[in-house]
């Protein structure tokens, strides 16, 4: 991939900020369609696109398939969230007579489109965190016009995906600015996409390193902006005796899959698991490693990943405090999966345990009491997801646990695992730093669409001009 000049990302960009102000007042039925002809697009293109996207990611036509009906899925759901009035809505205060503080002029709280926005394409999901993933679909849903930065792991189907959405754009005869794309490998075309003065957002999913880097980038701005990173975490799983004692055996299969999905290349992947010092949790872990042992991940996404999962894998083998329970062989070019074991105290200790390892990893934290788990809990910090299993009961140490949960999770599990995030009005995917860089906001589900939104207050304002904000 060739890096664009300062000129092209230039013209993308005010390309994009042209056709900004004309989007922002673009009605429902307008949008609606723009979103409904790109998942038209892409549903018409699956023979090219998967295929594609195989030979660059080796992630499997099986996978790929259901992603792409995923993304297709993103964008008609933006669509219908639109025809609802989603981003039209708007608060209206009539005015009481009389002074403060009883009285008041009418006031109208409603919401603008920030304008051109930066999306940073993700490796992991060539489709649906991609060109035309979530972040373009609910940027173009706000009223915003989008420049992607595709990434470098999958240039070819970034093009062809582009190029589907120009010709979109161009068929239902709307300006070119509302999608642009630009190429490049180096730190440089990213940093300049961020720093353009006409880019009013960026959203980014990808490594905590690169997220905090274009973060800074974002608040050094002579006008800085908001800048929405999601970054990954360590996701632990919490499983209680009772629930091992009654379905240990499948619980480890579950999370064994879990663990190994995508070659453990999810955010969402579970990266720690906190168990307690008795049989039932001794055995599930042993039925945990056997499980591991035999699973076969395919190769990662690319080198620089795989470079990140050995080092990560040797972190954790030269600890002092950690201990390998499975340590088989790494292949040449897809690894294995692995399993290590520590104390709740060696893991409150060290913030080497906090770090994600992003691949097929998970690190076992042996605890004694309740208290022993709210440390570990503590430790993380910051994650996209909690997993409590046992946690059914009505009782004062759940309620203490689910309660530490929710302090530094955006999603808090019940059953299932982590891995596998729906796209629904009640999502939330973000979580406290170092998760990401806006726990105020999700990056997946229809209330994505409000990072895109600004409210403004209307202070008696004439009836034309509530009556236009209010149009969907």
């Amino acid at each position: 991939m060739q890096d664009h000049t300062p000129e092209q990302i230039d013209t993308a960009v005010s390309t994009a900020a042209a056709a900004a102000d004309n989007w922002a007042r673009s009605g429902a039925e307008t949008r609606a369609a723009l979103l409904r002809g790109l998942a038209d697009g892409l549903q018409a293109e699956r023979e090219t696109l998967v295929p594609l996207a195989d030979a660059e990611t080796a992630l499997g036509t099986a996978r790929l398939n259901g992603e792409l009906d995923r993304t297709t899925f993103q964008l008609r759901g933006f669509a219908d969230q639109v025809l609802a009035g989603a981003p039209f809505t708007m608060t209206d205060d009539a005015a009481v007579a009389g002074p403060p503080p009883a009285g008041r002029p009418r006031l109208t709280r409603v919401r603008v489109a920030v304008g051109p926005v930066a999306m940073f394409a993700a490796s992991n999901f060539p489709f649906a965190f991609s060109v035309l993933g979530g972040d373009t679909a609910s940027a173009l849903a706000a009223g915003c016009p989008v420049v992607v930065k595709a990434h470098p792991g999958h240039p070819e189907l970034s093009r062809a995906v582009a190029a589907l959405a120009q010709r979109v754009v161009a068929a239902q005869g709307l300006p070119a600015g509302l999608f642009g794309m630009v190429e490049g490998a180096s730190v440089a075309v990213g940093v300049q996409l961020v720093r353009h003065p006409l880019v009013a957002a960026v959203a980014f999913t990808g490594s905590y390193r690169g997220g905090a880097a274009l973060q800074r980038e974002a608040n050094e701005r002579p006008r800085p902006i908001p800048f929405y990173g999601e970054l990954g975490s360590i996701n632990p799983v919490v499983a209680l005796p009772a629930a091992l004692a009654a379905n240990g055996a499948a619980l480890a299969a579950t999370l064994a899959g879990s663990i190994t999905l995508g070659c453990g290349q999810f955010c969402t992947s579970p990266g720690v698991l906190i168990v307690h010092d008795d049989d039932a949790s001794k055995a599930f872990v042993q039925q945990l490693a056997e499980a591991l042992g035999a699973a076969t991940p395919h190769a990662m996404l690319h080198a620089g990943i795989r470079a990140g999962f050995d080092a990560g894998v040797a972190r954790l083998q030269q600890h002092a405090g950690v201990q390998a329970l499975a340590a088989p062989e790494h292949g040449p070019t897809a690894p294995r999966a692995r399993l290590f074991a520590t104390d709740a105290a060696t893991f409150v200790e060290s913030e080497a345990l906090h770090e994600e390892v992003f691949g097929p990893s998970c690190l076992v934290v042996t605890v004694r009491s309740l208290d022993d788990t709210l440390d570990v809990l503590r430790a993380v910090q910051g994650s996209l997801t909690v997993t409590l299993w046992g946690a059914d009961a009505d009782t004062a140490d759940n309620r203490r646990l689910v309660r530490a949960a929710e302090g530094i999770a955006g999603r808090v599990l019940f059953a299932g695992v982590p891995t596998g995030v729906a796209v629904t009005a009640a999502q939330q995917h973000g979580g406290p730093w170092p998760a990401s860089t806006q726990p105020f906001t999700t990056s997946v589900g229809y209330a994505a669409m409000d990072r895109f939104l600004r409210p403004v207050a209307l202070q008696d304002a004439p009836d034309w001009l509530v009556a236009a904000r209010g149009q969907a």
